[in-house]
């Protein structure tokens, strides 16, 4: 089984990238939705979570307006966090993998942000950045509800570059071409790579969070 890594800064079109994986038939694993699951109600990460920040609690789930201003300019209290989240999120994606193993899928899709943050390109056979001009990342970024230049500034500074991004990449995807060429772009990918041979399943065992400081 093919493991393909999809990444991309804040704002790129990553999300746009992910579905059109699936519209080519491609199972695609969300990390950013199993946070939203595991920190809503009922979630695994609540409990853990609230004992941390428990101003972020509202109803019963993680309010993740709040907790992004708790850990806003707290690097200590983010590095906290992560330690709770990552290893919850590599379980529910060794999950994803090994259902689609048993189905006998060929290709599959990790969409991880902070792929290249977390050393998430180990576990995959090749990457595939997603990227658009500073300048469209920018106005797509700040039109989201609640985003300030200056929490955009802060969210990038923990971030790799995106031009180290795609240096570091198999492939690239443009998104300032419009819909259509993006979705001509992973059309190719999954042609080029669809008898490539995968070397990263049965997966190694998971290793924590990468320093990259």
């Amino acid at each position: 089984m093919l493991i393909l890594g999809l990444t991309g800064s804040i704002g790129m079109g990553k999300t746009v990238a992910a579905d059109n994986f699936r519209r080519a038939g491609l199972p695609v694993h969300d990390a950013d939705n199993t946070v939203h699951e595991l920190t809503g109600v009922g979630g695994k990460a609540v409990d853990p979570i609230a004992e941390l920040f428990p101003e972020a609690v509202k109803k019963g789930a993680i309010d993740r307006e709040a907790l992004a201003k708790r850990v806003f300019g707290d690097p200590e209290g983010l590095a906290r966090l992560e330690e709770i989240l990552h290893p919850m999120v590599h379980h529910r994606e060794q999950q994803f993998l090994e259902h689609r193993a048993r189905q006998g899928c060929r290709q599959v899709v990790l969409d991880i942000p902070l792929l290249f943050e977390t050393g998430g390109e180990d576990r995959c056979d090749a990457v595939i950045t997603v990227s658009a001009p500073r300048f469209l990342q920018e106005r797509r970024v700040l039109r989201r509800s609640g985003m300030t230049r200056e929490r955009l500034d802060s969210i990038l500074a923990r971030q790799i570059p995106d031009a180290e991004k795609r240096r570091r990449s198999d492939f690239i995807v443009l998104t300032s071409l419009g819909r259509d060429f993006s979705l001509l772009q992973i059309l190719n990918i999954v042609r080029i790579t669809r008898h490539w041979r995968g070397r990263n399943w049965p997966a190694r065992p998971y290793r924590g969070r990468r320093n990259i400081a």
